[in-house]
């Protein structure tokens, strides 16, 4: 596989993207289609369509570890707790054995079964019976109208505005401590007391959006890192429910929408473009996505973009929470960045972590050490590819990054780098797509807006 961009200090990476483009030109005069859907809740269900080698004709293996990384690509990109594989019983009985207990992508059924609720199953069919896209009739986000409260929680603060009619006519912000609490009441009373503030700035409550960290459907948290501490039985009892019994206390019958932040940050730098098909991107202690659609609606897909893969070499690193390789967890993050300081010649402090190991990157990239730099033009690299591999799963007319990772002239390096790959290996993306870092500032005043702007009156 040659790269007309290569990944400076990782000469061994293979990029999905063209993976994905080869595979369509190889199979031009001998394949077959094939159509990859996953199913979440509601019935809801996102597809793609492609071309394999034809089953039985010496390509099994090579149909099946391209099939798995795009059946593995859409589960975290739009979530689900079923895979149809419809035009290849070979391929699909191969993506049923790995996606069992005790198969290659364990991690990924527990997960799944524990958002969905729903027992995880893979469903073999014929390309006449394959499903069709079904997705979320209703928008959510951009509603301004009347009095509505903000919540945006954090790991570290809490955020809470009162918006009335667009306007924010007061916000505050609270420094708290949810992932190291285990009784659900500290997290439960403060919601509830950022709320009320805000309540008390407005003649009325209309509407409450939350944008928050983790996964969550039908405004019921799944998982969720605030509650970190919280044990498994009493998150079932007092956690998946609370922003919704908060929203009681408030008022009741008071419309509440809950999103997650990536979701969430993706809509206010909608907003603040005045466009749609944005793709947010957040590099920090991992990768955070957030996505809103040509209709300028949050769709409700997952975006899990961590566990989503970018890099088809096996030898590529494993990530030790889901045991998957190539995986954009440790591209897109302060581990990306660590992973590349040996191949950059800098050694870093074992007795570090992995925060203070970033900011002693940063500091060499501040000094104008041309190894720092390898590594943020090696990031943008694999950036580059990422975006033309994630076109493939979204309709994308800005990409916005942000987080730590980014912060500066590291940031402009690798959005530069990026911006390379497209323009010489993707000019048809290069021509549809643009690459934003956001101003921090406008963007945390934004994340309130759009988060009280989730629900829909009426």
């Amino acid at each position: 596989m040659k790269l007309k961009v290569n990944a400076k200090l990782d000469p061994q990476f293979q990029p999905l993207a063209l993976v994905c483009r080869e595979m369509r030109e190889n199979t031009k005069d001998c394949g077959q289609d094939i159509v990859i859907a996953v199913e979440r809740n509601k019935g809801y269900t996102s597809t793609y369509k492609t071309r394999i080698y034809k089953d039985n004709t010496g390509h099994d293996e090579e149909n099946f570890r391209f099939v798995e990384r795009i059946a593995k690509s859409l589960l975290w990109v739009a979530g689900g707790y079923k895979i149809i594989i419809a035009g290849s019983e070979v391929v699909g009985n191969k993506i049923k054995d790995a996606y069992t207990v005790g198969g290659l992508r364990e991690f990924d059924v527990h997960f799944m079964e524990r958002v969905y609720e729903q027992k995880f199953e893979v469903v073999v069919c014929t390309l006449e019976d394959a499903p069709k896209d079904v997705s979320a009739a209703a928008p959510i986000g951009r509603h301004l109208d009347g009095c509505r409260i903000g919540f945006d929680a954090g790991g570290s603060d809490r955020k809470v505005s009162a918006v009335v009619n667009g306007e924010t006519v007061y916000s505050e912000e609270v420094v708290w401590f949810p992932k190291i609490n285990s009784d659900p009441k500290y997290h439960y009373e403060g919601i509830k007391d950022a709320m009320k503030t805000a309540a008390s700035h407005m003649p009325r409550v209309d509407a409450i959006g939350v944008s928050s960290a983790g996964v969550y459907v039908d405004n019921r948290i799944m998982v969720a890192s605030l509650f970190l501490k919280v044990s498994d039985e009493e998150f079932e009892k007092t956690v998946k429910n609370m922003y919704l019994d908060v929203a009681k206390e408030i008022g009741e019958n008071i419309p509440i929408e809950v999103a997650n932040d990536g979701d969430v940050t993706a809509l206010a730098g909608a907003m603040d473009l005045n466009d749609d098909s944005v793709l947010g991107i957040a590099m920090g202690t991992s990768e955070a996505g957030g996505y809103v659609d040509p209709q300028g609606n949050i769709t409700g897909w997952l975006n899990e973009l961590a566990f989503v893969p970018v890099d088809f070499c096996q030898d590529a690193m494993v990530d030790e929470w889901s045991g998957d390789y190539g995986c954009g967890v440790k591209y897109f993050s302060q581990d990306g960045v660590i992973k590349l300081a040996p191949f950059a010649g800098i050694e870093l402090d074992e007795n570090l972590s992995p925060a203070e190991k970033l900011k002693v990157v940063q500091g060499l990239m501040k000094d104008g050490d041309p190894r720092a730099a390898a590594i943020y033009d090696t990031i943008g690299a694999y950036f580059g590819y990422a975006i033309a591999y994630y076109a493939e799963f979204y309709d994308i007319k800005h990409v916005l990054i942000m987080g730590r990772v980014t912060s500066g002239e590291g940031g402009v390096i690798l959005l530069e780098r990026a911006q390379e790959v497209l323009d010489k290996e993707f000019p048809e993306l290069a021509a549809q797509i643009q690459l934003h870092i956001p101003d921090e500032n406008s963007r945390r005043v934004g994340q309130s807006v759009a988060a009280a702007s989730l629900p829909k009156l009426g």
